[in-house]
């Protein structure tokens, strides 16, 4: 069994120190001047072109992102997880605390927590906090409100979505998803039929109109599941085109819109997409030049007609823009969708 200081790295801070490179590497077997490449240039190896390059990956058809910053600000500390509150407030859990904002950035509550988040979730105002082995539940001001811990000495949690339906945990040790009883009590395990392949820290969650969608990662697709656990259907496939996932391990993040639609977020260079719940593709939403490069995964979610994106630091607010989605298919999408309300 590993000690608790074998689990204290946050899912951002192992992907910063380069875990998800080692572990892709090992699985892969690839040699050490991939290793340097991985860890160096991700570009390269990748999407097989030169840092130098300026070009986006093949296929993508999108040189504009339909949406504009409206707004953004700093936060203090390496962001391990964000969520929106029903009220539009914004959780943001940092190493040893979790801070809510208003939308403007301004500062509503600050409390102490454990230096490990990996996950925050929101339901019915009560804040989950997920950790590697724990999930502890906390009121909007900060109040302890129970929690409960893993049902294996081994867990290794690394996302999870709560809602009527129950808690939804993804395990990178024992590659499944555990649905827990709102009490705490383990319902069942979940496993793929296609087995999940977890090559890094990159295995999403979330929940949308009573449907559960889990990332894949290793076998770049999404995957659906009843509020039951029972398997439904999957899609994606693997490339660096518009509506495929690439690298050793996509998509990262998972979130849904008012609409019913599911959006994706990946790393190596950064993307956030839109799908059709059945897989159709619709748009990029925000490249990797909008987002603000790097190469991790950013955190995103949507509140009303704004998507609300975290990472490096920072928290930015995006809203549709007419004339930039124009020169976009997001533009061209004729689905029902609430976000498209002029900023």
């Amino acid at each position: 069994m590993r000690s608790n200081d074998d689990k204290k790295m946050t899912r951002r801070g192992f992907l910063k120190a380069g875990g998800s490179a080692l572990i892709g590497i090992a699985v892969a077997g690839f040699a050490g001047r991939s290793v340097w490449k991985m860890l160096t240039d991700p570009d390269a190896l990748f999407y097989g072109r030169d840092s130098d390059s300026k070009r986006r990956p093949s296929g993508t058809g999108e040189t504009v992102s339909p949406y504009r910053l409206t707004g953004a600000f700093e936060v203090p500390d390496m962001i391990s997880a964000m969520e929106v509150m029903p009220d539009g407030h914004i959780v943001v859990a940092m190493p040893g605390s979790v801070c809510i904002y208003s939308a403007s950035g301004s500062l509503m509550e600050n409390f102490a927590v454990r230096s490990d988040v990996r996950d925050v979730a929101v339901y019915r105002d009560r804040i989950y906090l997920l950790y590697a082995d724990r999930i502890e539940i906390y009121g909007k001001h900060g109040e302890e409100l129970g929690g409960w811990q893993a049902c294996s000495d081994d867990a290794d949690y690394c996302s999870f979505t709560v809602f009527s339906g129950g808690v939804f945990v993804t395990d990178a040790s024992a590659k499944n998803i555990c649905k827990y009883n709102p009490d705490g009590t383990l319902a069942r395990f979940i496993n793929s039929p296609n087995g999940f392949v977890v090559p890094s820290y990159s295995f999403g969650i979330t929940n949308i109109g009573g449907k559960v969608f889990c990332s894949n990662p290793g076998r770049h697709v999404v995957e659906q599941y009843d509020a039951d656990g029972s398997f439904i259907a999957s899609f994606g496939e693997s490339g660096a085109g518009a509506g495929q996932f690439c690298g050793c391990c996509n998509p990262v993040q998972l979130t849904g819109n008012n609409a019913g639609e599911l959006l994706t977020s990946e790393k190596g260079i950064p993307r956030i997409s839109c799908y059709s719940l059945t897989g159709s593709f619709r748009s990029i939403l925000l490249d990797t030049t909008a987002l603000g490069g790097g190469h991790e995964a950013y955190d995103m979610r949507v509140c009303s007609d704004r998507l609300i994106v975290a990472g490096r630091g920072r928290i930015s607010l995006f809203q549709y823009d007419d004339r930039r989605a124009a020169q976009t298919l997001c533009g061209s999408c004729t689905a029902p969708c609430p976000m498209k309300v002029t900023a």
